[in-house]
């Protein structure tokens, strides 16, 4: 019996929604056991609250995330997205050519919306509950409100109907943004000392670059690269130093202000 198109279109949507609700728990459990491997240390009950927070968070955006993924077979069946299934309609070459572009779009995209969502007028309403845990934990990787959720699903959304895309370079990127994401979230002060902070980190975001940005909100706000904060100066000079004091001494004024 074939199926309705609503009808498909919710399949779509709950298989979605199981794919990435299961690659978040996969990612995010994983690097959060290993975590504790490497540095166990107790876990109060706050810290499990916060952790619930960050999950219940997560199963909203990848609510959001999947109907967004579903409207793509309708949307390529009416000619409106721009993926194609032969390799070699744009060469294999293009493969990691146009996986890399788009790693450059999302990146440029995510600085300049993140950024944004730090404005106080907009903050409460798009942001706030990804910060709600500190330090952050891989489960924060994914605890996005659910307005900022739609915005970021929505990007993808219209690089696939301006960029030729292979529905496997599709995957990569996805792939790439979740396991990208829950690294950054490890927070540098749980990692072990001989974890790899050298000159690559000066051009690529990583625990250490994004955990200050958790301390101190008006800095870092990138997701694969340093480029957009070096350029606008939203790079923390204690990061560049390799040093993190001036960095605290901002936060506990921050938290201070807050509270």
């Amino acid at each position: 019996m074939q199926l309705a198109t609503g009808e498909r279109f919710w399949l779509n949507g709950a298989l979605f929604f199981a794919i990435l609700l299961g690659r978040y728990v996969l990612v995010a459990g994983g690097l959060h056991l290993l975590l504790q491997r490497w540095s166990p240390s107790p876990a109060p009950a706050a810290a499990w609250l916060r952790m619930r927070h960050d999950i219940t968070l997560a199963v909203g955006s990848s609510g959001v995330f999947a109907l967004m993924a579903a409207l793509l077979a309708p949307l390529t069946s009416l000619g409106f997205t721009r993926l194609y299934g032969n390799p070699d309609q744009f060469g294999w070459w293009y493969l990691p050519v146009s996986y890399g572009a788009v790693l450059l779009l999302q990146d440029a995209f995510f600085y300049f919306s993140h950024r944004l969502f730090h404005h106080p007028s907009l903050y409460l309403i798009c942001h706030r509950g990804h910060h709600r845990t500190t330090p952050p934990t891989p489960w924060t990787s994914f605890a996005f409100d659910p307005i900022e959720a739609l915005i970021q699903a929505l990007f993808l959304i219209v690089v696939v109907m301006v960029v030729p895309l292979h529905p496997i370079t599709l995957l990569a990127v996805l792939t790439t943004m979740s396991i990208w994401a829950a690294v950054n979230h490890l927070g540098a002060e749980r990692l072990p000392g001989w974890f790899p902070h050298h000159w690559l980190g000066r051009w690529m975001i990583g625990p250490a670059h994004h955990s200050i940005h958790h301390r101190s909100p008006w800095v870092h706000y990138g997701l694969y690269f340093t480029f957009w904060d070096q350029v606008f100066g939203t790079e923390d000079r204690s990061y560049l130093d390799g040093s993190s004091a001036a960095s605290r001494a901002k936060s506990q004024k921050y938290a201070g202000n807050r509270g």
